[in-house]
């Protein structure tokens, strides 16, 4: 499965546009806050683990809706990441589902 952020891939034909596919996943940070042993650093490397984790799964369940489509590749995809004021991460990633060949 090819995947870009652009809306075609360089030597490739699309040959058919099979829909608008999403990726989403949500997960709670894993940062431990303790009033004597809060630290900075692990905080922020907890939200920077968590993120990647999220983006991981987002971009799994992506794949699998473009498969579900007989798509090969998904082009113009954007990625979009939060981080609630309650820890929780959210990623939302959505393409172009497309069907290509090499020329």
């Amino acid at each position: 499965m090819i995947l870009t952020t652009t809306n075609s891939v360089e030597d490739y034909k699309i040959l058919e546009y099979r829909g608008i596919v999403s990726g989403n996943a949500v997960n709670a940070v894993n940062a431990q806050k303790t009033t004597m042993t809060f630290n900075m650093q692990k905080y922020y490397a907890g939200i920077s683990e968590s993120v990647s984790e999220v983006k991981a799964k987002a971009f799994d369940q992506l794949k699998e809706n473009a498969e579900n489509l007989n798509a090969n590749a998904i082009v113009g995809i954007a990625v979009d990441i939060e981080l609630t004021t309650t820890n929780y991460v959210a990623v939302s990633i959505t393409g172009t589902a497309v069907s290509i060949v090499k020329r």
